[in-house]
């Protein structure tokens, strides 16, 4: 008769023994999302203090219409979506909601131009569409069937502006009867979705490399059939920089290949090969076209006006904007980023928050976009099927390149580009379809933990 813990002996499970149940963590998402609507409601008061001495009279309006769409949404997560982190809708809703507050703030210096209320208008249309994606799709991997579907139908998003005229010097948005749209905020999640599919079904062929390039070096490049590829990306990304003078959306496209490319495949020579590609795409284009020509020599000299006696242009007013707020800023309401035009409101949202809330806000809002994106591979990386992996990485490096992208054009990083922060700037497709991609991150983590949990249905 065998003993338990003897050589060769099997122990069987025992029957009694209660399944591992993993902790929802919903109370804490309510909490949170409590905190962060009344975070944006102080700051809406601190603006209308600020500027009239007393409190706005919309506070309250504005404050209950956060809150029921966080709740809302917040519902949709606990019903459909009970395992799904509980930092990503707190940090959206507080960003959207302190978007809010800073285009309000700008509205106050320019009552010709109202954008608050149209703002808040798409965000709950982003919203409503956050509440659909929760509960209509109950698994990620479905979204992999739509691979192709997904790239022909962001191919002709991308390309619908080019019939268009252009808008301040880039073919980026489609105005009919007083209302625009921008195509290509939807098209960054369709291609996500195409690259998650195409790379998860061919991950092995990529991760092929071909011949040395040299004898005694170690550096290899894939064979031309594995490669062609990314060359593609890296032409596709190319043409729309020419066609649509649009150097952001370019960037964005072919970064997020390569990214998912080296997360597929393991193989640092793709980061290699990509930033190459990319820096001789840029480099040509810069010289040759002359929008994008215009905003490479604003990066390089953006004083040149000031010493021609024409005044500063927008990126020496957000500098000026960065270098007025200091540590902790001049206070909500009390800013002067207005000088800096027309764009205040969109491209240059992040110098009114550098200017009112310092370094120290500005700080807060980058640590928030960097938790938002970590909390995003997190849920990747715990995830077993490669498309979902893939999908998550893939959306959540969509929201870290659009914030290194903005950030650094409008900090004198990099040539400004003129794509809009995610959830601060005023911009109905890029907020709807920032909450959409939080949605899927949602989905995608409810999946990464339920997997581990033993109560939780298959």
């Amino acid at each position: 008769m065998s003993q338990p813990g003897m050589p060769g002996t099997t122990v069987a499970a025992d029957p009694s023994t209660p399944a591992v149940r993993l902790p929802r963590r919903r109370g804490i998402e309510f909490t949170l999302i409590v905190l962060a609507v009344l975070l944006c409601v102080c700051g809406y008061c601190a603006v209308g203090f600020a500027q009239n001495g007393t409190v706005p009279p919309g506070a309250a309006g504005y404050g209950a219409g956060l809150g029921v769409l966080a709740l809302l949404a917040h519902l949709a997560v606990r019903l459909r979506a009970p395992y799904a982190d509980p930092l990503l809708l707190p940090i959206a809703v507080l960003l959207n909601g302190l978007g809010l507050v800073l285009i309000y703030r700008l509205d106050l210096d320019t009552p010709g131009d109202q954008a608050a209320p149209i703002q808040l208008m798409w965000s709950t249309l982003g919203v409503a569409l956050f509440i659909a994606a929760v509960l209509c799709l109950r698994d990620h991997r479905v979204l992999q069937r739509y691979t192709y579907i997904s790239v022909v139908t962001a191919l002709a998003l991308l390309i619908l502006p080019i019939l268009f005229p252009a808008v301040n010097g880039a073919r980026i948005w489609i105005r009919i009867a007083g209302f625009s749209i921008q195509p290509g905020e939807f098209a960054k999640v369709l291609l996500a979705v195409f690259f998650a599919g195409y790379l998860a079904a061919n991950r092995n062929a990529l991760a092929y490399t071909g011949r040395h390039i040299w004898k005694f070096t170690r550096l290899q490049l894939p064979t031309g059939r594995v490669l062609g590829p990314i060359v593609a990306i890296w032409l596709l990304s190319v043409l729309v920089l020419v066609l649509e003078r649009d150097l952001g959306t370019s960037l964005l496209f072919f970064g997020l290949f390569v990214i998912l490319l080296y997360v597929a495949t393991g193989r640092t020579g793709w980061i290699a090969v990509g930033l190459l590609l990319a820096c001789v795409g840029a480099m040509a284009v810069g010289r040759l076209e002359p929008h994008v020509h215009s905003r490479v020599q604003d990066w390089l000299h953006p004083f040149a006006s000031i010493d021609a006696g024409q005044g500063p242009n927008q990126i020496a007013q957000s500098l000026f904007a960065f270098a007025a707020g200091g540590m902790l800023g001049t206070g909500l309401g009390l800013g002067h980023s207005t000088l800096i035009g027309f764009a205040a409101k969109s491209d240059f949202i992040l110098a009114t928050a550098g200017e009112e809330l310092g370094l120290a806000g500005l700080s807060a809002i980058f640590l928030l976009y960097a938790l938002l994106v970590e909390r995003g591979y997190r849920a990747g990386l715990a995830l077993r099927d490669p498309f979902g992996r893939l999908l998550a990485i893939g959306l959540a490096s969509i929201v870290a390149l659009q914030v290194f992208v903005i950030a650094g054009g409008v900090t004198g990083l990099i040539p400004l580009t003129g794509m809009a922060m995610p959830f601060l700037a005023q911009g109905g497709s890029s907020v709807v379809t920032n909450w959409i991609i939080v949605a899927l991150l949602i989905r995608i983590s409810d999946s990464a933990r339920s997997q581990y949990d033993g109560t939780a249905a298959p």
